[in-house]
């Protein structure tokens, strides 16, 4: 507001309310050219911003607004904006000005005024200015449509079904056929805040509006690029021609320099891959998607760290986006603990047969960093590289040994937690280095580790000549084992004793351990466990053998990939805070829409396979219908009056019929109609589970039970059926 930079800071001191009555008082007088009003202003705007409570200036403050000064009335404006929701009973006051200054010559005051109204929530404001609003939208300067806009949205959240039955909707949609791009892009970001919204609009594009919004890419700002980019996830295409020709002309976002507009582009682009068909589009698609990837890693450590966030979603849906380009997360000396953490959990991603030896080498640098976490990290890193690639087992247990025989607490344990699911991996294979494993038994003081050796020795006890004696000492500290370490003795203790049965010291032991966990425990689970073995071992001792010993299926790191429907949704949230928290935004944002691929013809086979249904809260009875620039759509039958009450609420997934320019813009109506989608045949996905719940449509968290229960970062599970696997990366690609 001032001419010379830091020229106001003096007004950054607290002032005292009589004073500033007074002086505006004083002022109405002896202010010809009103600068004493300008300068008490600046000191009351200046203490709002220090965070003083300035309400009881309303009245003064609101008399300035007569002042001809675009200056002053900014500030009043500014004042308003802070206070007026909480002056409900004087803000008649203002209605005058404000219907004023809509009709002002200069096109800054017009766009000031509705601005501000709409930042009143308060029936008499917005009565006000829904009739200035409608003119305003149709302005003659585009800077008060592209305000307009804006204001549309503000006044949706304040009463949505004014703005419907005022016909707001419609004029948005109009405004997207605007020659002027920034408000295109205004009016795409207010239609995209309303239908995300779980009670808003239905928001919908079809091919003709698609097209010309991304004919206005390149005269918008970048955040009107952002806008209209997220909007495109709103377009279903019906024929894969069409999608691919969308592609086409939005791969060029990807050389923006603003990272946001990349990252946009790149879930645009992710979602339209969903629907092609075109092997060779979708690999060179994936093949210019690695270099903006990595180009954002040379940012500040907040934004390597998003895109390493987004970066791991990705490469779990496309391999092939930075298959070869593990080196460019190899960890940097001076990179935050967050950033190597994630940059840590991508290489292990990354890391196949071809590039196993250099990945194995840098983890061997890391186990020698000082962070005691990130050590922790590379050492279960190796483990899981040694399962994960078979070729490359023998060099991580060989490096695994060498972690062993350094002593160092906090990585003998890691590395012992790892070999426990090595030896899982590989049966019968690496047992010779169990004695270097024995050697550093009393080194072993966490649960999880001490855990993972008992197992082994459990596991192992008849290759093991001294077992009964390292599980007695082990023993001795039962009572006061935590719940994880207690079980896995329970459990060691049988094993041994069904080897060695025929030992007086390992009767001993497994009865002493059975009548601790069955008479001293409070433990139900231990208990019951004790119970189990102890009745089974009483009366078939030959049975109780063939349970305890049987053949343990082989583990795989494949299962701790995300579920493939859940990760589909997520890609729907690139460059988003879902994206940075693995969570759809529905899950920690209140009255968020959820998203999800919608079924049409193009939708490929995999991805409709793992349909995810995504539930909407029913709207009121009434049903509104805009239809579009293009042909007009064929209205759906609407249920008979008598089931009106007890249909169920219908999935929000809208049917692809027809070709995409005969789609609405936008659809408001209470019954949309259920996808076809969604079936639970998981071909070419086996190892996930396709039978997700389908939960109550009006229970927005009913289908998010399942989301993430099959994603475990760390932990190896049982290798599934794979039948539908094609064993190499190419699986994902469609």
């Amino acid at each position: 507001m001032s001419t010379q930079p830091g020229q106001d800071a003096k007004f950054f001191q607290r002032g005292k309310i009589e004073e500033f009555r007074a002086e505006l008082q004083a002022a109405e007088t002896k202010d010809k050219k009103y600068q004493k009003r300008k300068t008490v202003l600046k000191k009351v705007v200046a203490n709002i911003t220090m965070g003083n409570d300035m309400s009881p200036l309303f009245t003064d403050v609101v008399q300035c607004l007569g002042t001809p000064l675009l200056e002053i009335k900014k500030m009043v404006y500014l004042f308003l904006m802070s206070y007026g929701r909480t002056k409900p009973e004087q803000i008649h006051l203002v209605i005058p000005s404000f219907l004023q200054d809509c009709n002002d010559r200069n096109p800054l005051i017009r766009a000031l005024a509705i601005r501000t109204m709409s930042y009143i929530p308060i029936p008499v404001v917005t009565d006000a200015l829904s009739d200035q609003l409608r003119h305003c939208i149709k302005d003659r300067d585009p800077y008060v449509r592209k305000t307009a806009a804006i204001c549309v949205a503000k006044l949706y959240t304040a009463d949505p079904r004014k703005a419907e039955r005022g016909g707001f909707v419609e004029l948005l949609r109009d405004l997207m056929l605007d020659a002027n791009a920034t408000v295109v892009a205004n009016a795409v970001a207010a239609l995209s805040e309303i239908g995300d919204r779980q009670d808003g609009v239905i928001f919908r594009l079809n091919l003709l509006i698609a097209s010309k919004l991304i004919a206005a890419l390149g005269e918008s700002s970048e955040w009107g690029q952002i806008y209209i980019l997220d909007s495109l996830l709103r377009y279903v295409p019906d024929k894969h021609a069409d999608a691919e020709m969308m592609a086409e002309r939005v791969i060029v976002q990807l050389q923006h320099a603003n990272s946001a507009v990349v990252l946009t582009a790149i879930k645009v682009l992710l979602y339209l891959m969903n629907y092609m068909e075109n092997r060779r589009l979708i690999d060179y698609i994936c093949k210019k998607m690695g270099p903006p990837l990595v180009t954002l890693l040379s940012s500040g450590p907040e934004v390597q760290y998003v895109a390493l966030r987004n970066i791991l979603l990705i490469i779990q849906r496309r391999p092939a986006v930075l298959k070869n380009d593990v080196k460019v997360f190899f960890c940097k000396y001076n990179d935050p603990i967050y950033v190597k953490l994630a940059k840590l959990e991508i290489m292990y991603r990354l890391a196949r047969e071809e590039n196993a030896r250099e990945v194995l080498a840098e983890l061997e640098e890391y186990a020698s960093e000082v962070d005691i976490d990130f050590v922790r990290k590379a050492v279960r890193s190796m483990g899981r590289l040694a399962i994960k690639v078979e070729p490359a087992a023998d060099s991580c247990i060989q490096s695994l040994l060498g972690l062993i025989d350094t002593k160092v607490s906090y990585v003998v344990q890691e590395a012992v937690i790892v070999t426990k699911d090595v030896f899982r991996r590989y049966p019968g294979k690496y047992e010779g280095i169990i004695p270097k494993l024995c050697e550093n038994l009393d080194a072993l003081d966490e649960p999880e580790a001490k855990a993972a050796m008992v197992w082994i020795l459990g596991q192992f006890a008849d290759k093991i000549d001294n077992a009964d004696e390292l599980l007695d000492d082990l023993v001795y500290t039962f009572l006061d084992e935590p719940v994880e370490v207690q079980l896995a003795l329970l459990t060691a203790t049988v094993k041994l004793f069904i080897h060695k049965h025929q030992s007086d010291t390992t009767k001993a032991l497994v009865h002493k351990v059975l009548k601790w966990a069955t008479e001293e425990i409070d433990n139900p689970d231990l208990r019951d466990r004790g119970f189990m073995y102890w009745r089974m071992l009483a009366m078939n001792p030959t049975l109780a053998g063939e349970i305890v010993l049987a053949e343990k299926p082989a583990i795989t790191t494949d299962s701790d990939r995300m579920d493939r429907g859940a990760l589909d949704q997520l890609l729907l949230h690139t460059g988003t805070l879902g994206s940075i928290y693995h969570k759809n935004p529905e899950t920690f944002i209140r009255n968020a829409a959820g998203r999800a691929l919608i079924d049409s013809p193009a939708l490929n086979a995999n991805s409709r396979a793992v349909l995810v249904p995504l539930s909407r809260p029913q709207l009121p009875p009434v049903a509104v219908s805009v239809s579009g620039p293009g042909p007009t759509e064929p209205t759906r039958p609407s249920s008979p009056p008598g089931e009106a009450g007890t249909s169920k609420p219908s999935l929000a997934v809208p049917v692809a019929s027809g070709s995409s320019e005969g789609r609405d813009l936008l659809d408001i109506d209470d019954v949309t109609a259920e996808s076809g989608g969604g079936g639970d045949s998981g071909e070419g996905y086996g190892d996930i589970d396709d039978d997700g719940p389908t939960g109550n449509a009006a229970d927005p968290y009913a289908n998010l039970g399942g989301a993430f229960g099959g994603y475990s970062a760390d932990e190896p599970k049982p290798m599934g059926n794979r039948t539908g696997h094609g064993g190499d990366l190419d699986d994902l690609l469609f």
